[in-house]
């Protein structure tokens, strides 16, 4: 399904089969080098503490499993299933123990954090962070509850639009909180279709998106012990949906952030604009990705493509582009090479050196909000009518492994940890749906 008008990225994507050498000694020496494609990570590599996971590539860890089929309805291979309140396209994060995810009831005008048991999916705890100042209009397809948690394994992070503004608040594990802090104004006047960017740790700070048609456009720096902000750069009046991330490129450690006809890169612990080529569209969702020298986005309104730029600021010119919209979903890199789903249900691999198209073939009929995730070797995509398709992450074809009918609707991204999959479903339609967070994997 294309669509004209930006959206919302929710936060937002068995036989083992051998993974390809290349693959498996490049994922092993990012894991030895602490990242050194990535963000630098101090969180246990079982553990999925924010979006897009510990390198920030949506990558599970290189000796990680996943189930290659399940059914939700026969409870074949589904370990678990918590029924969780509300709505929310957030993905869960993984801390420990326990399982966070955000969600919004709209009955009482709530917007919450739930906790949940690693192991049998129990609700611990369900906590209350705003009552009564939801947005007063959002897309049909957003969530009051779109920014995924993120964790730095000792507290919290989450991230509502709420009461016409961005406000961030910090909880320890028990649900005490530490502080909250109203980032920006959040008041778009073009579109009010609300927010979707995910709050992120880098180096220690908190780095948020509140980006809108509005003054007070930005991307900030949190100090996590205070909320204070230790860096602030104004972004352009455009309303915008994308997260940002933690790369290195060239030995040089940068936020990446894409939108507003540019892609932009800032270093993280200053704030201060390392580079900028303008390129892309104005409304961005999904978050750009990187391999050691490009940097590769992905959008959709006014204009439709896929952009891949030099990530060292060498050059202010276009690598290479195509006419694919990825929208709301991110595109997935492996080493020499891009995948993407389009907006169309179009499943794409390019070269990143040259964008040279390797294949492209029909998934689907169209929809997906959902991240593409790599897992031992393959690609699980999830649909918004709730099929999650599991490919091989060959450039040479495409081969379809699996496909896994899961509930009726499917926005937020599926989560590896434990050699299983966290995924959140929706079951039925209108007044009957019912969110839940389900546990999938080998018994």
């Amino acid at each position: 399904m294309n669509r004209s008008a930006p959206m919302l990225c929710p936060q937002r994507p068995l036989h083992r089969m051998l993974v390809p050498l290349a693959w498996l000694l490049w994922a092993g020496l990012v894991q030895l080098a602490g990242g050194a494609m990535g963000p630098v990570s101090t969180c246990a590599a079982a553990d999925w503490l924010q979006w897009r996971g510990p390198e920030g590539n949506n990558h599970a860890p290189a000796d990680a499993e996943a189930p290659l089929r399940w059914d939700l309805e026969r409870s074949e291979n589904v370990v678990w299933k918590t029924a969780i309140p509300g709505r929310g396209h957030s993905s869960p994060i993984v801390v420990g123990d326990h399982i966070f995810l955000t969600t919004a009831v709209a009955e009482d005008e709530t917007q919450r954090l739930i906790k949940c048991s690693r192991s049998d999916g129990r609700m611990v705890d369900n906590w209350i962070i705003h009552r009564g100042t939801l947005p007063e209009r959002i897309h049909s397809n957003n969530s009051f509850a779109s920014p995924s948690p993120a964790s730095d394994g000792q507290n919290i992070y989450v991230s509502f639009h709420t009461d016409d503004a961005i406000v961030v608040t910090s909880l320890n594990l028990e649900g005490k909180q530490n502080w909250q802090r109203k980032v920006a104004a959040f008041r778009p006047s073009q579109f009010q279709f609300g927010y979707g960017a995910s709050p992120i740790l880098v180096d220690g700070l908190l780095v948020v998106a509140a980006e809108y048609d509005g003054p007070e456009s930005c991307l900030a720096a949190l100090d996590t012990q205070t909320g204070r902000d230790v860096w602030r750069v104004a972004r352009p009046s455009n309303l915008n949906f994308a997260t940002p991330i933690a790369a290195t490129i060239g030995g040089q450690p940068m936020v990446l952030i894409s939108g507003a006809d540019m892609i932009n890169a800032y270093d993280p612990v200053t704030g201060k604009e390392l580079w900028g080529v303008d390129t892309a569209t104005e409304a961005i969702c999904g978050t750009v990705v990187w391999d050691d020298r490009r940097v590769i986005t992905s959008g959709g309104n006014p204009r439709a493509g896929t952009w891949c730029i030099l990530g060292d600021g060498s050059s202010n010119s276009v690598q290479w582009e195509n006419n694919v919209q990825c929208y709301e979903q991110s595109l997935l890199t492996i080493p020499n090479y891009l995948f993407g789903v389009a907006d169309t249900g179009v499943a794409y691999c390019w070269r990143t050196m040259d964008g040279k198209q390797m294949w492209r073939t029909r998934l689907f009929g169209g929809g997906i909000s959902a991240s593409p995730l790599l897992v031992d070797g393959r690609i699980y995509v999830a649909a918004e009518d709730g099929t999650v398709f599991v490919f091989q992450a060959s450039q040479d074809r495409f081969e379809l492994k699996a496909e896994n009918k899961t509930g009726d609707s499917l926005f937020a991204t599926p989560v590896p940890v434990d050699d299983r999959l966290l995924i959140r479903t929706g079951v039925g339609h209108g007044d009957q749906r019912q969110e839940y967070l389900i546990s999938v994997g080998l018994r």
